[in-house]
């Protein structure tokens, strides 16, 4: 079983790339973030012809999640149980595994409204995660905007401060982590610095490689013990119109 996610930044803009992936890559279940397309915009029948069912959390302009999947999924919920506006959770149950994809908020800048929000919304992910049985296979994917590491930055003194980079995000994602006993996939398999998922569009930052490692697959004990590889789709940040970030998959027994 093959499971991937992708920060698309814009699925209508970026169709024919992603069914391309999906075609060379063949992921059971792709977890997407930012479609900025409403459930209508969302290009049910090209998905379709290439194999794929869709459940959809869109929202019009902005954010915006999806679960693919080769077979139908069961469970199928959205947002976090409250009435937060902004479309960033979908989860399913796919072949045996609790799949939640997300999309947390950026924060823009320390100390703003965003910022707050983005410390809040994870206080109210961590409860939400809480649903799910331990006993059960977990994985939790998507971008989460926050670089966990010092490894998982191009450069520490340029990030020192800045949003995505500050102690307190770094505290409430490794929280999470600690609370639910969940693992990070990539970290367990390449130990290996200047692996990144997102670089910036401006500079040449892809080929100097200056990016950043936001994009991740966390999964618990159930469901760690049956990865047998997982890495950093680099090749599909190529190209023309290239989203700004890489997909992430993991594969299992």
């Amino acid at each position: 079983m093959k499971i991937a996610t992708w920060n698309i930044n814009s699925i209508r803009a970026r169709l024919d790339r992603l069914l391309e992936w999906l075609k060379a890559a063949q992921p059971d279940v792709l977890c997407l973030q930012e479609l900025k397309c409403t459930d209508d915009q969302f290009p049910h029948m090209e998905l379709t012809a290439a194999g794929y069912h869709s459940q959809v959390f869109g929202q019009k302009t902005y954010n915006g999640v999806a679960i693919l999947s080769k077979t139908p999924v069961t469970n199928v919920a959205r947002n976090l149980g409250d009435d937060d506006e902004q479309s960033r959770v979908i989860s399913a149950t796919a072949a045996g595994v609790n799949v939640v994809g997300l999309y947390a908020p950026n924060g823009q800048s320390v100390g703003s409204d965003a910022y707050r929000y983005k410390l809040e919304w994870y206080t109210r992910l961590h409860r939400y995660l809480k649903r799910f049985p331990p006993t059960e296979p977990l994985l939790i994917c998507g971008d989460f905007n926050i670089a966990l590491h010092d490894i998982d930055v191009y450069s520490v003194p340029v990030m020192q401060g800045q949003t995505l980079f500050t102690e307190p995000e770094k505290t409430a994602l490794q929280g999470l982590l600690t609370e639910h006993q969940l693992f990070d996939l990539f970290r367990e398999h390449h130990p290996e610095p200047a692996r990144f998922t997102w670089w910036d569009y401006r500079a040449g930052n892809f080929h100097k490689n200056l990016g950043l490692r936001i994009d991740y697959i966390f999964v618990n004990d159930a469901l760690k013990k049956r990865c047998t590889a997982v890495d950093v789709d680099r090749e599909a940040r190529k190209g023309k119109l290239p989203s700004d970030h890489a997909p992430v998959w993991a594969t299992f027994s």
